[in-house]
């Protein structure tokens, strides 16, 4: 990978977590006491915490499931140093950005080694209540699938 687009990856990667951690910020302030803002349609923003994973699945594995975010964003990192290219390195850039947002929870919103809540607050009230980590992971792995299949796809 080139210096330049490396430092654009990098830089995509601190957007992402410096978003997510700010309106997680700005989440607990001004939601907090069970406090619920209406914005548009279903959309509205409500504070939930989550020890699982994806959709509150595996409550009480907080710590594996953080161990293996970590053995993730590794492998991806050293993955985009050595050969990924265009779309494949920004849904790279949007996974590891969005991991480290929610590995930050984990490190520093619990009482012992990895077992923080996940703060999440974006709630559409048909989907399980999310934040701008997860929206990155999310949109990060589609275009990831995309990216593999175009690129798969005959000339």
């Amino acid at each position: 990978m080139k210096r330049t687009q490396s430092r654009r990856l990098w830089g995509l990667i601190a957007v992402i977590v410096a978003s997510d951690q700010l309106s997680k910020h700005w989440a607990l302030n001004r939601l907090s006491d069970n406090r619920v803002i209406d914005l548009v349609g279903s959309l509205r923003f409500k504070l939930a915490f989550n020890k699982g994973m994806a959709f509150s699945q595996a409550t009480g594995a907080g710590p594996v499931i953080g161990a293996l975010g970590f053995v993730v964003v590794i492998v991806i990192v050293v993955w985009l140093r050595r050969s990924a290219q265009g779309a494949a390195a920004i849904a790279a850039g949007l996974i590891v950005g969005g991991a480290i947002g929610n590995l930050t929870d984990r490190l520093l919103r619990g009482d012992a080694w990895l077992s923080g809540a996940v703060v999440d607050f974006i709630d559409l009230q048909w989907w399980p209540v999310f934040n701008v980590a997860d929206a990155a992971i999310s949109i990060g792995a589609v275009l990831m699938v995309v990216a593999s299949v175009r690129k798969g796809a005959p000339a």
